[in-house]
């Protein structure tokens, strides 16, 4: 099973950017898609970006669309997500997992779920 660690988390000013990086086990990483999510206290895991095994493709939850990036580099196994103009409603535990490129649902992702990486926005 795949798996993986989040990092580049930390605590930001409103309108600042953060990168954060994904590291996932195994020599088949590039034959999934990847998808980020977040976890707010007292909130369910919602969706926030996912890309192609490729690269190719990538689609953004509507809250985040604009602010936040999405990429991947195959050869180093990791996954990135840049978050510019950072507000405090963006702040949550952040995941990575691979799954079913198209699908939002944390259900369908299948890779054992990491400690996530801590996004804290002050306003």
């Amino acid at each position: 099973q795949v798996q993986l660690v989040e990092s580049g988390g930390g605590l930001v000013q409103a309108g600042g950017s953060l990168r954060l990086s994904c590291a996932a086990s195994g020599r088949t990483f590039s034959s999934y898609a990847m998808g980020w999510f977040r976890q707010a206290p007292g909130k369910e895991r919602e969706f926030v970006a996912a890309i192609s095994s490729s690269g190719g493709s990538t689609y953004y939850a509507d809250s985040v669309k604009g602010r936040f990036f999405i990429s991947r580099a195959n050869a180093k196994n990791t996954v990135y997500l840049q978050m510019n103009s950072l507000k405090p409603e963006d702040t949550a535990v952040y995941y990575c997992n691979v799954g079913p490129y198209g699908s939002s649902l944390p259900e369908t992702y299948f890779g054992s779920w990491g400690q996530g990486t801590q996004v804290t926005v002050s306003s």
